[in-house]
């Protein structure tokens, strides 16, 4: 039988320390423990946006927010680059995408031979807010965090329950169906575990006896924070809703949406397992972004702290190692390269613009401390965009109009020494400039980005438009 089949599931803002196997003893997700114990982990791996809609835009055109110009929540992907899908549908390879892609609307030709139960933006508009940038006033919406909290049932965790049957019945159906030798890429999207915080009430009641690390998640006075991500915060005030009594209930939550998308993903890959293609099928898993889950006094995702912007990323089959952790930094867009190396599609001409490379490659070789990956993000609450480049042990961000942050991740993972001011790094960080020069000019990136914005928010109507509309604290299933 022809082997080289594609599973990709994909959760939505799950912060990379939360996974049992990672290192976390309070949290249970054995589905996605066994993953990393038949694949490879890559342990520096992130997000080329903290925000959905660029991220998963990015995702699908395997290049930089600055050269596919997806800015923010409002800018999203229209299907006018082709993504890999396209380029795997034109080759007669079915490429089938089961839960949330975040794309503008259903009447873009998202590449997938079929799509099945999509989720894109509201009114294909999605939130105008980040047009705003500096201008954007407090999301009143934050106060739905505090609101829908804690133990019981939302309209995203029957969605998901939704995905999870309609994968399994994909797959079911694909073994029984004509034409098995023929290759596939199934895309399934979850929403879990982002907010609202509610977990269903099995999964929440799982942590009820177990002491939850809240101290791994301290809030901090806007005041305390540096001065660009003080702007995310006054933002996005979640934090103002919260009370030390509702940081609990949100961690355990969190927690437990985090299992049960963990037992969502086990019910799908014991139906593979189960299925013909269980020998021919490589899984990925991964997230679009993280979540920083009140750490710091931030909600969400939108900073280049390592709990918004790292993401899980397990790859599990024949080209990976098992058990096996890889830790040269990795973004989402090598996935891109990565599922046609997979399929050994080599006679299929790929983009020359993306910006990826095989993880097969990179998995499979030493540790690469020159290899660096790029996020930035341009969105509602930026105050000059933010860029991060991490190589090696270090991260470096670069903030237009703000002072730079440089942390050594590996001796410090909580990211509370700033070594920016350090003159015993002075040479180490004139290197980091420099590489990320080298790829783009960020004052450059940052006025392009603003002139985007400035026109979209012209086309619909203006501040008066946006506001008038208002905001909103998540994308509603069916859009």
């Amino acid at each position: 039988m022809q082997g080289n089949n594609v599973l990709f599931i994909m959760a939505d803002e799950h912060n990379y320390n939360c996974i049992n196997a990672v290192g976390n003893k309070s949290i249970i997700t054995p589905n996605i423990n066994n993953l990393i114990k038949e694949g490879t982990l890559f342990s520096n791996a992130y997000t080329p946006s903290p925000l959905c809609v660029p991220a998963r835009a990015s995702l699908a055109t395997g290049t930089y927010v600055h050269k596919n110009k997806y800015w923010d929540g409002a800018h999203a992907y229209d299907g006018k680059i082709l993504g890999w899908q396209h380029i795997l549908r034109e080759n007669n390879i079915n490429a089938t995408s089961i839960g949330k892609l975040h794309y503008k609307d259903r009447t873009v030709d998202t590449g997938f031979t079929d799509s099945i139960e999509p989720m894109h933006l509201k009114d294909g508009l999605g939130d105008l807010f980040g047009l705003l940038r500096e201008d954007m006033p407090p999301k009143d919406a934050c106060k739905r965090l505090s609101e829908e909290l804690g133990r019981g049932e939302c309209e995203y965790l029957e969605y998901d329950r939704l995905i999870t049957k309609k994968a399994t019945e994909w797959i079911a159906n694909k073994g029984r169906g004509d034409n098995l030798e023929e290759p596939w890429v199934l895309f399934v999207s979850f929403v879990s575990p982002h907010y609202p915080l509610v977990s269903p009430p099995y999964y929440y009641d799982l942590y009820d006896e177990i002491n939850l690390p809240y101290e791994d998640y301290p809030s901090q006075p806007a005041s305390k924070l540096h001065s660009w991500v003080r702007g995310i915060r006054e933002s996005w005030p979640y934090d103002d809703y919260m009370d030390d009594k509702k940081r609990k209930i949100a961690v355990q939550a969190y927690y437990g949406m985090c299992s049960f998308m963990d037992s969502n993903v086990g019910h799908i890959v014991n139906e593979l397992k189960q299925s013909i293609f269980c020998n021919n099928t490589t899984i990925i898993y991964a997230s679009d972004h993280g979540e920083s889950l009140g750490n710091r006094g931030l909600w969400g995702k939108m900073t280049m702290y390592e709990d918004s912007s790292s993401i899980p990323l397990i790859i599990s089959g024949k080209d990976f190692k098992k058990n096996e952790i890889c830790d040269t930094p990795v973004s989402l867009l090598d996935i891109y390269p990565t599922i046609f190396d997979i399929m050994s599609l080599d006679g299929i001409e790929v983009s020359p613009d993306i910006d990826g490379q095989s993880l097969i490659n990179i998995g499979n070789n030493t540790y690469n401390k020159e290899r660096c990956v790029l996020s930035e993000y341009h969105g509602a609450g930026a105050y000059g965009g933010a860029f991060m480049l991490r190589m090696g042990d270090y991260k470096y961000i670069y903030y237009v109009g703000h002072d730079c942050e440089l942390f050594n991740v590996k001796d410090d993972p909580k990211e509370e020494v700033n070594l920016y001011n350090n003159v015993k790094f002075k040479s180490l960080i004139e290197a980091l400039n420099k590489e990320l020069r080298s790829i783009i000019n960020p004052e450059d990136v940052d006025n392009m980005a603003r002139q985007s914005q400035a026109k979209m928010l012209d086309e619909v109507g203006g501040k008066d438009f946006v506001l008038k509309r208002g905001n909103y604290a998540g994308t509603p299933v069916g859009s």
